[in-house]
């Protein structure tokens, strides 16, 4: 956390002193009495200050921009296909939660450009709590989306949107909301940058438990209940397909946020400065891979709904693929 490890020498000397002109008893007196003595520095050396290299830093600031325009425009292009049904893409099973996740990406995306350290002196105090509530909430309420996606299963099928599901949908960003609050209490302006400052230890407490729970736990959970129905034999649920691959990209950052605030708790202690970096070097790149699921996450659910039309179209009765057909030339014109 901060600029890359320089070396601290241990034993500074001033080239001064050592041209300075003693007198000959005082260097005997000095060689006889301490002469024989062996120090050690390495002490100090232990002492010296462990920095890391910063992985994000003001030079990343293209790649902050090319994702969020890549996920604006590819999450938004998702959005406007299921919301005005082309190719086929209303028989997708579950469209308001996948139109949900397009909108979750896409004020991911613009939450990301806000936050890059390029973008120094731009920032006022309530952006700064705004964004990160819009960074972490729509990045929660994503994966509530998919979990509850996965959970509900057939009950998801064509032509089924039941008021049920649309006010569990609300419900889950909701949760999405408060989660990201302690992470926006937590956040604060540092030298013109938008920073997390952890000021009180319960809201770090806090958001590291959010993102345990959501990042880790939920997607170990719907893969041990995919397992345990599969071996039980029960029923196909939760459905566990390519959508939930979004996890991918923030399992690391859920991860490595713990680590990290067992490290800065002193519950964990790293006892070597490369340790150390170690752990900050990954941190960056785990938060670099989350930053990439907004551009992801359109193309999961390209993929999602073109393999589930051509999976639906096929199975339904002639009559009612006519009327489909009709329907959809109707809508365009």
């Amino acid at each position: 956390m901060g600029n890359c490890l320089h070396r601290v020498d241990s034993y500074p000397t001033d080239e001064n002193f050592s041209n300075i002109a003693v007198g000959d008893d005082f260097s005997d007196e000095w060689n006889n009495s301490y002469g024989g003595a062996d120090y050690d520095y390495t002490g100090l050396e232990a002492a010296a200050p462990c920095r890391s290299c910063n992985l994000l830093d003001e030079s990343s600031l293209p790649f902050y921009s090319l994702a969020s325009v890549l996920g604006i425009l590819a999450s938004g292009a998702v959005l406007f296909a299921l919301l005005r049904p082309l190719f086929h893409w209303q028989l997708c099973p579950g469209r308001p939660i996948l139109a949900q996740l397009a909108v979750g990406s896409i004020l991911f995306s613009i939450a990301v450009p806000i936050l890059a350290p390029g973008l120094s002196g731009v920032h006022n105090t309530h952006l700064c709590h705004v964004t990160h509530l819009v960074w972490y909430s729509s990045a929660f309420a994503q994966a509530l989306l998919i979990g509850c996606r996965a959970c509900l299963g057939p009950k998801l099928g064509v032509g089924q949107v039941p008021g049920l599901i649309l006010w569990l949908t609300l419900g889950l960003w909701v949760v999405a909301v408060l989660l990201g609050l302690p992470i926006t209490l937590a956040s604060d302006i540092s030298n013109g940058l938008c920073m997390l400052t952890f000021r009180w230890g319960i809201l770090q407490f806090m958001h590291t438990a959010a993102c345990f729970a959501i990042f880790i736990l939920l997607p170990l959970g719907l893969l041990g209940a995919k397992g345990l129905k599969k071996v039980l034999g029960r029923g196909s649920c939760p459905w566990v397909d390519i959508l939930c691959v979004w996890f991918i990209f923030w399992w690391p950052h859920g991860v490595l946020r713990v680590l990290d605030s067992l490290v800065r708790s002193n519950f964990l202690i790293l006892s070597s400065c490369p340790a150390q970096q170690a752990l900050d070097l990954l941190v960056h790149l785990a938060e670099a891979l989350a930053i990439l699921h907004c551009v992801a996450t359109p193309l999961l659910l390209a993929l999602f709904c073109h393999q589930a039309t051509r999976t639906c179209l096929p199975s339904l009765p002639l009559s009612a693929r006519q009327s489909f057909h009709l329907d959809t030339l109707g809508s365009k014109s």
